[in-house]
């Protein structure tokens, strides 16, 4: 067989172009035949004219070009990270599940339910295998998180951790932690389960490594109902999702920014001091503090709020530069704000553990309250770099908003606590498949 392509193409202001493509193929048998096609095409300044002659026998061999195929680089980036992230379950076919439910979180579209997955990878068959790989096997999750954390930590150098609530609303109360309650990081009621996520923030990703369930009776007193001592419930368990998390992850020390609403209280700060991790925490404007630097006003006047503290410096801020994440700006969009940095402490009755702190306070009208009030016990960074590491909860939220709904972070619909945190986890896996691969809707800062 012989094929004959030719093409000429002209172009404004310049001569004829050819372009032939040739491809043979060869037969052998009794019987020939003979058959020749024109086909002519027109398109602007184009001409197209494809003939074939074919000779053919009874039995014939013939070629055909090969068409490449298309890599899927999210694939690849989940098989890399299941190849190491999965390599702690002692079992091959545990480890194959997994595979496939990381597949299947990245491959469907919309909710993610167990059959939706397993029709993904197995059809309706492998539905009751994959629901007892999550719901009732024994494999434990925390050498998994610690897993991806090294693995990111590897490819992309951790700039901070970065704690921040998930509330995940259900419509009964027969899942783990459902009720009715009030969520302080929106400022409204809801219903549902409320999580504390640990994420990953380096200079070209955000994902989540670590998650923990807020089950008010688990975390505060036994039969505490009162405003505060829910509070103190709340606060101790975002705390501990963030240190459980790096100490399982092994890492040296790095920045930890907390943020959730009013979480800067003194218990918050001292567990992270004792826990010796750096950091900056989202504050009450009303938390008390004391003014340490003698050249401020409020020095050796006693206890002062932070509102009131920041009022009386607003006139020290400096424009600080910093990048917000925006779905129409690949790259964010460039913003400033004023902030200003005054070394505080908190009072505490013990003068052992009160600490030198950094209150920051940001505006975005200079003529209103500070729109963000922060503490930090980074006492030696500038406000510049301060404010901007405070940005990295606004990436993550970005990408909890968007990629978090594509891998299903709030999908679960099981009701047993170790179910959610095996789906969590390796939701998280897939979620580090597309922030790797920069298919999470989340931009680089």
């Amino acid at each position: 067989m012989k094929t004959i392509m030719s093409s000429t193409a002209v172009a404004p202001g310049t001569g004829p172009a050819t372009v032939t493509e040739r491809t043979r193929g060869t037969g052998t048998g009794t019987g020939t035949g003979t058959g020749t096609s024109t086909t002519t095409g027109t398109a602007p300044n184009t001409t197209t004219t494809i003939t074939t002659t074919s000779t053919s026998t009874s039995t014939s061999t013939s070629t055909s070009a090969l068409i490449p195929v298309r890599r899927d680089p999210v694939h690849e980036a989940a098989e890399d990270l299941c190849s190491v992230v999965l390599s702690s379950l002692r079992r091959k076919d545990q480890r194959e599940k997994g595979r496939q439910y990381v597949r299947g979180l990245l491959a469907l579209r919309g909710r993610k339910s167990m059959r939706g997955i397993a029709g993904q990878v197995g059809g309706p068959a492998a539905e009751q295998s994959m629901h007892h790989f999550i719901s009732s096997s024994t494999w434990d999750w925390e050498p998994l998180r610690a897993s991806l954390s090294g693995f990111l930590e590897a490819t992309s150098p951790l700039t901070a951790w970065v704690a921040q609530p998930m509330a995940i609303p259900k419509g009964g109360d027969r899942s783990v932690g459902a009720a009715h309650r009030f969520d302080p990081h929106q400022g409204q009621m809801f219903r549902g389960q409320q999580a504390f996520g640990t994420w990953f923030a380096s200079a070209g990703l955000v994902t989540p490594v670590g998650w923990r369930m807020f089950l008010p009776d688990a975390e505060g007193p036994q039969g505490a109902v009162d405003e505060h001592a829910s509070q103190a419930a709340y606060e101790q368990c975002a705390a501990a999702a963030v240190i459980e998390t790096v100490r399982h992850a092994g890492s040296g020390p790095r920045p930890v920014v907390l943020d959730i609403r009013q979480i800067g209280t003194r218990s918050t700060m001292n567990r992270f001091a004792e826990a010796g991790l750096p950091v900056i925490a989202r504050a009450a404007a009303s938390t008390p503090l004391l003014v340490t630097d003698p050249t401020l006003p409020g020095y050796g006047g006693g206890v002062r709020s932070a509102r009131e503290i920041l009022q009386s410096v607003k006139g020290l801020c400096t424009p600080v530069e910093w990048t917000d994440p925006d779905p129409g700006h690949p790259g964010g969009r460039h913003r400033g704000t004023l902030a200003v940095a005054v070394r505080v402490m908190m009072p505490d009755p013990s003068p052992a553990r009160r600490r030198h702190l950094l209150l920051v306070g940001e505006w975005t009208d200079p003529r209103r309250a500070p729109a963000q009030v922060w503490v930090t016990d980074l006492v030696r960074l500038p406000v510049g770099p301060l404010l901007r590491l405070t940005k990295q909860g606004r990436r993550v939220g970005f990408a909890a908003e968007h990629g978090g709904q594509e891998v299903g972070l709030r999908d679960f619909a099981g009701r047993a606590l170790p179910g959610w945190h095996r789906h969590v986890t390796l939701a998280s896996v897939a979620h580090a498949a597309r922030a790797l691969t920069g298919t999470e809707h989340g931009p680089t800062p």
